[in-house]
């Protein structure tokens, strides 16, 4: 016996002889092998693209991965410009007033000698001589006072004082244990880009880029004096300051198991997603 196609038109149509093929049964049978493939095809497609997500997810999940760890790289590897040292001013010391002076007027009695008793120091200088001489003489008057506790002018020396120089607190570069986010560097590049705002003039125009942004861990884990290495745009520029000063307080830097300030680079990446 020949075998039956049961999905065959010639079927169809054997089993629809002599009765009324206007009626909707008759077409069903005739579609229903397409409708059959179709259903088949959709299938099929689904159960690949659910044996596929998992890889898919996978792979998405690697790159991100690896996006991060390049990023977190950059942190150890922005190069350090060298720096003008700051010139720090002197301040000229308080010195305290001078004492009172003793007066150093005093009557001198005329004392009559002889001419071969008198002394060529002794004898009255011409202008001339004094000319000659190239001394010195003030015109400056000064008061004294007739108080004990007054100072004679011959016993004053003027005590010049070298100034003394403030020390600043250094800012270092390196240190032995370098300043750190509170949850190291995966969680820093994790808060820049949860508070990080893309500017919208910066989105509309297509600007992209990093900005490389130096500021300073103090010994007491505060960031100050945010400063921008390398700009991308004036808008994109001043949010990456934006979101370096909003950081919480980090953990300071040690030298010699001191906290001390320190520098350190971010960068801070503005890309836009397509």
């Amino acid at each position: 016996m020949a075998k039956i196609d049961l999905t065959s038109r010639e079927w169809c149509e054997l089993v629809f002889e002599g009765k009324n093929k206007a009626y909707g049964a008759y077409e069903m049978r005739q579609t229903s092998p397409s409708r059959h493939n179709k259903a088949l095809v959709i299938v099929v497609i689904f159960i690949l693209i659910a044996f596929s997500l998992p890889f898919l997810l996978k792979a998405v999940s690697d790159r991100q991965d690896k996006e991060v760890m390049e990023e977190v790289t950059t942190l150890t590897n922005l190069e350090t410009p060298e720096e003008e040292p700051e010139q720090q001013e002197l301040k000229k010391p308080d010195l305290p007033p001078p004492p009172p002076l003793k007066s150093t007027i005093k009557f001198t009695p005329p004392v009559i000698k002889k001419d071969e008793e008198v002394r060529e120091e002794d004898e009255m200088k011409t202008q001339e001589d004094l000319n000659l001489n190239k001394t010195a003489i003030s015109i400056a008057d000064i008061k004294g006072t007739d108080d004990i506790h007054g100072k004679d002018i011959a016993d004053i020396r003027e005590v010049v004082k070298e100034p003394v120089e403030e020390k600043k607190q250094e800012v270092y570069h390196t240190v032995e244990q370098m300043p750190q986010f509170p949850g190291g560097d995966t969680e820093l590049l994790k808060y820049i880009r949860d508070n990080l705002q893309y500017p919208q003039a910066a989105l509309e125009n297509n600007i992209q880029g990093r900005v490389i942004v130096q500021f300073v861990v103090g010994k007491d884990g505060k960031v100050t004096n945010v400063q921008i290495l390398k700009g991308v745009d004036r808008l994109c520029d001043q949010e990456a300051v934006r979101v370096i000063e909003s950081m919480p307080q980090w953990i300071p830097g040690k030298h010699n198991g001191v906290a001390v300030p320190v520098y350190y680079r971010v960068p801070v990446t503005f890309k836009i997603l397509r």
